[in-house]
């Protein structure tokens, strides 16, 4: 008997190489927009916008149960040794930790990705994840708590609203993909 490598062979718990591919795809997609996005903007938390748009679309495109935590994996590992960001390793916990609340998200609402208040409310608690990074680094480094806490309320609204924004995309890209054949 002859397996097919495009039939959905893959045991329970693992994602088929299509969506592999998919999610790598992801990944990419999601390392390359921080490249285009190194531009200095002077807004805060706007590279949150394609970190939560890439990895909400790997979850929401597939069926694996951890998805996006897949394709933080690939992003952030890829960033980290690109030397794209400044903070070195934890490059790849902050990807994780939007990626965590994302898959957390599908999990508890399944099939919710296709409305836009639902996917808007992800991406808006998946961005609020860099509030708990930049205070972790601001208390680590020693910084005045008031200091701290307002810094770090700044950064995570804006990443928030970014991730917000991003979250709103997500039904209208899946539905289009879902219309030309390029996600089942």
């Amino acid at each position: 008997m002859q397996r097919s490598v495009f039939k959905d062979t893959a045991p329970a718990g693992r994602p088929t190489l299509k969506e592999a591919l998919f999610l790598g795809f992801c990944a990419v997609f999601a390392v390359l927009a921080r490249v285009a996005l190194r531009l200095k903007l002077h807004i805060t938390g706007h590279s949150m916008l394609p970190t939560v748009f890439f990895l909400m679309l790997a979850r929401g495109s597939v069926r694996y149960r951890f998805g996006a935590v897949f394709t933080a994996v690939m992003a952030g590992s890829a960033a980290m040794f690109l030397g794209f960001a400044k903070s070195g390793p934890l490059i790849l916990i902050k990807y994780l930790a939007v990626a965590i609340v994302i898959d957390v998200m599908a999990m508890l609402l399944p099939g919710r990705f296709h409305t836009v208040f639902w996917s808007a409310l992800t991406g808006a608690l998946a961005g609020s994840t860099k509030f708990v990074s930049e205070f972790a680094i601001g208390a680590l480094a020693g910084m005045d708590q008031e200091v701290n806490l307002t810094k770090s309320l700044i950064e995570g609204g804006s990443a928030a609203l970014f991730g917000l924004l991003a979250g709103a995309l997500i039904p209208v890209v899946l539905r289009r993909l879902r219309a030309y054949g390029v996600i089942s």
